[in-house]
């Protein structure tokens, strides 16, 4: 019997558990992904409305958190790809993004669930919805019904090669985008997610009693390999959070600000 059949009676989609934790039965049951998204929205609620609850001169504890924590997406990313005025309207929307994805990221990290929410594809693709239908929304209301025609129809293009560039421009900006934006945070998790589970793997084989001396001096190895991509996933956690929520951040610009 092999490693993987051994740790995975049931098949290897055990890493991706999606059986009912709670309510099983009934129209109510929530899942280990369901648990974890309503979990990290209490966290980014307790931050957020709790911190700017009582507002201090000098910020302390969780106003502190809220206060660093909204400026700098409102200066790193708002306002740096959409320009002053549209950044701060839309940074309460990007920043509730940013820290809602993070939080649901970084659960891979914790021990006992060691499992990011992201790393089911329904999650990536309904937050990649919504990010769709905002920045289509966006368009329609600054430029008018005629918003996705006039993002399509690039200006100085030649007229004949308007035939090329209006299916191109429409399959790149309203397929491709939402498209790319799930598959990137989904697939960077998920395969997070089996690195630290490779490294997991190997230091429980390696900790058996028929691996013998030989095989156990090897231990360190592994562990070390699983410290650091743990450390790792942490970063990248953070990253695709920053990389999700700076494209969209590009996304409305592009719809708020019309080209000429």
């Amino acid at each position: 019997m092999t490693v993987v059949a051994e740790l995975f009676p049931n098949g290897i989609t055990e890493l991706f558990q999606w059986k009912p934790v709670l309510f099983g039965g009934t129209p109510y049951a929530l899942n280990k992904t369901g648990i974890m998204v309503l979990v990290s929205m209490v966290i980014c609620l307790v931050i957020f409305v709790v911190g700017s609850r009582k507002r201090a001169l000098v910020p302390h504890g969780l106003q502190n958190v809220a206060e660093a924590g909204y400026l700098a997406i409102e200066e790193q990313i708002a306002v740096e790809v959409m320009g002053a005025h549209e950044g701060k309207k839309w940074t309460p929307f990007l920043a509730s993004l940013f820290f809602f994805i993070y939080f649901i990221n970084v659960w891979s990290v914790f021990p006992g669930i060691q499992f990011p929410a992201t790393a089911r594809i329904a999650l990536p693709g309904l937050l990649a919805i919504i990010v769709w239908i905002t920045f289509i929304g966006a368009g329609f209301k600054t430029q008018g019904p005629l918003y996705i025609f006039k993002n399509i129809t690039p200006p100085g293009v030649p007229k004949p090669l308007y035939v090329l560039v209006i299916p191109i421009e429409f399959i790149s900006k309203y397929v491709v985008r939402p498209f790319s934006l799930a598959v990137r945070l989904f697939a960077n998790m998920v395969a997070g997610h089996v690195l630290l589970t490779v490294f997991a793997v190997m230091c429980v084989e390696l900790l058996k009693a028929e691996s013998g001396a030989y095989q156990i001096a090897f231990i360190p190895l592994p562990f070390f390999g699983l410290l650091f991509m743990t450390a790792f996933e942490v970063l990248v956690a953070l990253l695709q959070a920053y990389i999700f929520t700076i494209l969209t951040a590009v996304y409305i610009g592009e719809s708020v600000h019309p080209e000429h």
